[in-house]
């Protein structure tokens, strides 16, 4: 069987021999918690894979969770910034993920070259590719496996595909910014969450049209999920970091919980006879975890490793995983003790993920697998001087010189901000920052302070000031600093 984070993907419901094998319904995977004490455990296998789709490499990262180990890459494009040539054909910024129910083929959306990627689980090849309309999100399959729908987030609607022909079939029509999609237990009802509409759409699965809207806090939502029982859903508001409950019978809202800087995706898992949520908060490096009672209380918090994205849990309830952003790596959690017992480095930036079983019957499973492309990361934190404000640089090298990801947060609204490296004269770039006091944004430049030829001295330092407008640099008038 397979569990997601980020993308959201029925599965068949034959765990034993008490279900039928030949009927599937839309399950949402990760919801399925409430019936894991019927079912037949089984610990992460060598036959089972844990898939990640990382933006910044366009690969597809392929774990085996039994040893939690990096077996390969699927490579569907070039890294960052190897991708401006007029000629480059491959994917840009591999993003969200979805999985058949037979467990045959995975769907990777890339949502810089408008793509839904179908590659084959037992050999990692590509089977197919679809261009839809603008940065679609994610896509998952129908629970028949006769369709796949795709979430067209830079437009407004659901792209429907057939995953035989690889042509879309129709559309659903949406608010602006559809973000997620997930199916009701018994098929009949979707729920589409928006990230640029506060709203929720409920569809008829059948006719494909919207039969309720549902008010919600924010407009940013970039996941939604079932709760094990299925009364409610809970969806993530990234932007105001919040999560907010819906009754999935009078489909009104039931409550909304504060969360932290940067809320993204959560899971549910059973610890000691309760069920506990648990919610990614990128901010703050860290998994919170969360009663499922009525009015929900914050029961401890998992310290993470760079901002934590996609979480799920294992098969038998005994793992937790979680996607780092800015970490390049998988942290394994064991929910038990509460913290991070493992770590398994990763392509660039994973966002979506999936664990799936049995996708391997024999051998290693490395057709087609390149080795990691990238290597790890370095996080810089931004600390203010005056200002109430923060930001992180991420930094990759590139050889000669490195891409850093800066990312401002609570600065002054529709402000300049100018961005110095290692105390030099000339700014390196400028942002400016959204309604908000935000901005982020890529710069190429050579941060590490190269060593002079036959030196000693390691006193050199690599510094990041942030100074508002074009004011020359002095750290101590700085909005933001990392010395």
């Amino acid at each position: 069987m397979m569990r997601v984070a980020h993308s959201v993907i029925p599965f068949s419901t034959n765990f034993t021999s008490e279900f039928s094998m030949k009927k599937f319904f839309a399950l949402p995977v990760l919801a399925a918690t409430a019936m894991y004490g019927s079912t037949v455990a089984a610990s992460p296998s060598a036959h089972d894979r844990v898939y990640t789709a990382d933006q910044n490499s366009n690969t597809v990262s392929v774990i085996n969770p039994a040893t939690n180990t990096l077996l390969g890459q699927i490579k569907l494009g070039n890294p960052r910034p190897d991708l401006l040539s007029p000629l480059y054909k491959g994917q840009i910024n591999v993003h969200g993920m979805g999985f058949s129910p037979d467990h045959k083929t995975l769907v990777v959306v890339s949502n810089g070259s408008n793509s839904v990627t179908f590659i084959d689980t037992a050999t990692n090849a590509v089977k197919g590719t679809t261009y839809v309309g603008r940065s679609p999100h994610e896509g998952f399959f129908t629970a028949d496996g006769s369709e796949v729908w795709v979430v067209v987030r830079g437009e407004d609607y659901v792209s429907v595909i057939d995953p035989k022909t690889y042509k879309e079939k129709r559309r659903i029509q949406t608010d602006p910014g559809p973000g997620m999609v997930m199916f009701a237990p018994d098929g009949k009802l979707a729920f589409v969450v928006s990230s640029f509409t506060a709203k929720v759409s409920v569809v008829d699965v059948k006719t494909h049209k919207i039969i309720k809207k549902i008010d919600v806090v924010s407009p940013f939502s970039p996941f939604v999920q079932f709760t094990p029982d299925f009364r409610e859903i809970w969806m993530t508001h990234k932007d105001v970091g919040k999560v907010t409950r819906i009754d999935t019978k009078t489909l009104e809202v039931t409550g909304v919980m504060d969360i932290g800087f940067i809320t993204n995706h959560l899971a549910f898992a059973d610890v000691n006879g309760k069920t506990l949520a648990y919610v990614t908060v990128g901010g703050e490096n860290a998994v919170k975890v969360y009663t499922t009672d009525k009015k929900a209380k914050l029961v401890s918090t998992i310290p993470t490793g760079a901002l934590p994205h996609g979480i799920w849990r294992s098969d038998d309830g005994s793992r937790l995983y979680v996607g780092l952003e800015n970490g390049d790596a998988v942290d394994v959690i064991d929910p038990v003790a509460g913290k991070v017992v493992a770590r398994v480095p990763v392509g660039q930036a994973p966002q979506a993920l999936a664990y799936v079983s049995n996708v391997i019957a024999q051998g290693e499973g490395k057709d087609n697998l390149v080795p990691r492309v990238n290597s790890d990361p370095v996080n810089l934190s931004l600390k203010p001087v005056k200002e109430d404000a923060r930001g992180f640089v991420v930094l990759r090298n590139l050889g000669l010189v490195d891409a850093l990801e800066v990312n401002l947060f609570r600065l002054k609204p529709k402000t300049v901000y100018t961005v110095y490296l290692n105390g030099k004269e000339t700014p390196a770039a400028s942002f400016q920052t959204d309604q908000k006091g935000n901005a982020n944004g890529t710069m190429i430049a050579p941060l590490r302070t190269p060593a002079k030829s036959g030196s000693t001295d390691a006193s050199a330092t690599n510094s990041i000031i942030v100074m508002q407008g074009d004011a020359p640099v002095n750290a101590k008038a700085a909005a933001l600093i990392n010395l």
